[in-house]
């Protein structure tokens, strides 16, 4: 028992001498924990902010911006350029309504490049004239707007870049070119439709557009390939046009073709090439409403066409404009017997055909009176040509008797002699 009481106290000591041990490894562990996590928290940071991209570029001064939305709005700024300090992030970018007049080539090229704008609507922003390469850069702009500008020049270039032949496809989706015919006064002397055409079949840039928007622009015609660079189109809009047939442009390589707006134009008669290329398409809806049909019997396969079909939305509400005793008659109640060509001009002919009845006259009246009033002169002018007629018959007939009487040929060649 002795032994053992005096082993005791040295067995405490020994296990409070570990125990002092323990305490002093937890509190250097604990001590130095919190330095190795703030070491590495910075590190992370350090790590972080190399990989992150720069800070967004400010807001220029005119303009609006919400980088949550990622939309820059300058709208009804009077700005004449446009902006050179917009923010790499922005995606929706609104120029409407200021006063660019130019817009040239490489208008948006930015460093950084603005990769993530894909809506650019440009609408009413008097601009006359878009250069070649106007858009390079934007690699992922989907939808542009330059409707309500009255475009002078459009460059065939505009939307393929300077040169179409080497330039990458343009990644346009929509493109809406809503009234943007210009002034009489400042077209050139050359066709407007012509020039939009241009740019729209240059090289095959705009081969991925899906919705064009052509309304409101007086196109009278559609050029023959106007729509031959555009395989992949869904929407077309012409609505509001002054067109009066679609014999010359083609519709036969539209086969993605949903909708195709010809309202309020002034069309009067679609053709049979025209009805057979609608009909091809396997996905089309089209509208007709507010043309001025003529109901005579250049309609006749249409109508049947109307009756047989179901691609054209609302054909009920179709109705004849002309002739008069046609008016307001729907299409799809008439029969063939009620087209017939009525041999009497139109009242507008008619009236044509009596002004110049009128002019004519009038004509003969003056020829007249002059003739009147120099009568003395003519007469005098007729008798002396009756007279030398006169003396150059008789020449003639005194010769035919001398050489017609041998006697007389004889004295004559005598007294040659």
């Amino acid at each position: 028992m002795p032994g053992g009481c005096s082993r005791s106290p040295a067995a405490g000591e020994g296990r409070l001498r570990l125990a002092r041990l323990a305490l002093v490894l937890l509190g250097w562990v604990s001590s130095s924990s919190p330095t190795s996590s703030a070491s590495s928290s910075a590190l992370s940071l350090v790590s972080a902010a190399s990989t992150q991209p720069p800070l967004p570029g400010h807001c220029p001064p005119p303009c609006e911006c919400s980088e949550a939305a990622r939309t820059v709005k300058c709208v009804n700024r009077n700005l004449t350029v446009v902006p050179a300090d917009l923010p790499p992030y922005v995606r929706n970018l609104f120029l409407t309504g200021n006063q660019l007049a130019v817009l040239p080539a490489g208008a948006f090229a930015r460093r950084p490049p603005l990769a993530e704008l894909a809506a650019l609507n440009l609408s009413g922003s008097h601009l006359n004239e878009v250069r070649a390469g106007a858009f390079e850069h934007l690699a992922s702009l989907r939808q542009l707007d330059l409707s309500h500008n009255p475009l002078v020049n459009l460059s065939p270039y505009a939307f393929s870049g300077s040169n179409a032949s080497v330039s990458a496809p343009s990644p346009l989706v929509e493109l809406m070119l809503n009234h943007i015919l210009p002034p009489a006064d400042k077209r050139q002397n050359r066709s407007f439709e012509g020039m939009v055409a241009a740019a729209l079949r240059a090289g095959q840039a705009l081969r991925g557009l899906r919705r064009l928007e052509l309304a409101s622009n007086d196109f009278i015609y559609l050029p023959r390939d106007v729509l031959a660079q555009l395989p992949g189109l869904r929407h077309l809009d012409l609505r509001n046009n002054s067109l009066v047939s679609l014999t010359y442009v083609s519709f036969r390589n539209l086969t993605y073709l949903e909708s195709l707006h010809l309202e309020d134009n002034a069309l009067k008669v679609l053709h049979n090439g025209t009805l057979a290329e609608l009909q091809g398409l396997p996905h089309v809806s089209v509208f007709l409403d507010n043309n001025p049909w003529v109901c005579d019997c250049h309609m006749t396969d249409m109508v049947a066409w109307l009756k047989e079909t179901e691609i054209v939305q609302g054909k009920s509400r179709l109705t004849c404009t002309f002739p008069e005793k046609m008016r307001d008659r729907v299409l799809l109640q008439l029969n063939s017997s009620d087209l017939d060509c009525d041999p009497i001009l139109p009242p507008s002919l008619q009236t044509s055909y009596v002004f110049l009845g009128i002019v004519l006259a009038l004509i003969g009246a003056i020829f007249l009176l002059v003739l009147y009033l120099n009568r003395k002169g003519i007469k005098k002018w007729m008798h002396n040509i009756r007279d030398a007629c006169r003396d150059h018959m008789e020449g003639y007939h005194y010769r035919y008797e001398i050489n017609a009487d041998p006697r007389l040929t004889n004295l004559s060649s005598n007294s040659d002699v």
